[in-house]
This record gives structure tokens, C-alpha cells and sequence, in this order.
């Protein structure tokens, strides 16, 4: 285990404060989070965030499932789909996800955001940040960064999708570690 229920809240808070002191506040602010696990930590950044400035920050979830490069080798998943709360033009929108790999999660997402309308900027929060790009994508906002061999597995549990918060790191050819 590389980050705890504490170690999650505390890398989330820091990140919110990041994310204010960037963008001089919360106007004009919109979180968006990837689904699965990006939209509840877009919920959590949004509450520290409202905890921090005593204004609400709307907060939205993204389905990429049609804009991956890899569609045709994927198993069938159901669309879950997308919601925004408000237009995206002029926004400063942060996009959020649990996990930033190869870059193409990120690369869909911002695709799909394009659909949405031409927000002022876009910026990245991740929780994790393990390496291995393949595309030319950095996150904005970094929770934890986890250097990982390739065939190394990071496991993201919330207590909204999975009854704990926890980040793991699976070794190739072992157990949790």
C-alpha cells in the first residue's frame, strides 16, 4: 500500500489548494472527472475546494468510452455517460482521474471535452502519476508520484466505487505489495 485513507485525504487537500492558488480562486472553475474513479475524486477536490473558498465549484463526469484508441481490442462496456452542469466555454476546467499511465485516458479526454465546447484552458489533477508516458501529457496537480516498472499494476480503491481508499502497487508476477 502506497497511500492510506489519510494519505488520500491529505494529497487531495493539497491538491485543492494548488488548484486555488493557480487559477486566483474559484470563479470560473469547473472539475470534471474521468469516469470511473476520476468523477468521485472530482467530488472531493470540489468539496475541498468549497471547504477552503466558501464557493460551490461545479463539478462534472466525462465518458471517454468512445473516444479510446483502443476501442476495437477493448471488452464491450456499457457507456455510463457524460454530464456537465453548465457550459464549458471560458472555463478553467480540470480534468481528474485516479491513475496517469501512457497518456491515452488523458488524450481520449480531452476528445471528448472538445465535444463539450472551447473551455479558457484545460488542466490535469491526478492522484497518481506512475510514469510511462507514451504520449506528450503532464499533469497539472500531482497527488502522488509513483515511480512503476511497465509491467506493474497501480490499483486505486475509493470508498465511493469499492468500500476503501487505498493505492496499491501490484508487481508484475506478485501480490499487492
Amino acid at each position: 500500500m502506497v497511500l492510506d485513507a489519510e494519505g488520500i485525504r491529505r494529497a487531495l487537500m493539497r491538491m485543492a489548494h494548488e488548484i486555488l492558488e493557480r487559477n486566483r480562486g474559484a470563479r470560473d472553475l469547473m472539475l470534471v472527472g474521468i469516469r470511473t474513479r476520476g468523477v468521485p475524486l472530482a467530488e472531493r477536490l470540489a468539496a475541498n475546494i468549497a471547504a477552503i473558498e466558501g464557493e460551490p465549484v461545479p463539478v462534472g463526469a466525462l465518458d471517454i468510452g468512445l473516444y479510446r484508441d483502443d476501442l476495437a481490442r477493448r471488452p464491450f462496456v456499457p457507456l455510463q455517460g457524460t454530464h456537465v452542469p453548465q457550459s464549458v466555454e471560458g472555463l478553467a476546467v480540470v480534468l481528474v482521474d485516479d491513475v496517469l499511465y501512457t497518456g491515452r485516458t488523458v488524450r481520449a479526454a480531452l476528445d471528448a471535452l472538445s465535444d463539450l465546447g472551447r473551455p479558457r484552458c484545460i488542466q490535469l489533477a491526478v492522484l497518481v502519476d506512475r510514469g510511462h508516458r507514451e504520449l506528450p501529457i503532464r499533469a497539472d496537480y500531482v497527488g502522488k508520484n509513483l515511480p512503476t516498472a511497465p509491467g506493474d499494476d497501480v490499483v486505486v480503491h475509493l470508498q465511493e466505487t469499492d468500500g476503501e481508499d487505498a493505492v496499491l502497487v501490484v508487481r508484475a508476477g506478485e501480490g499487492p505489495a
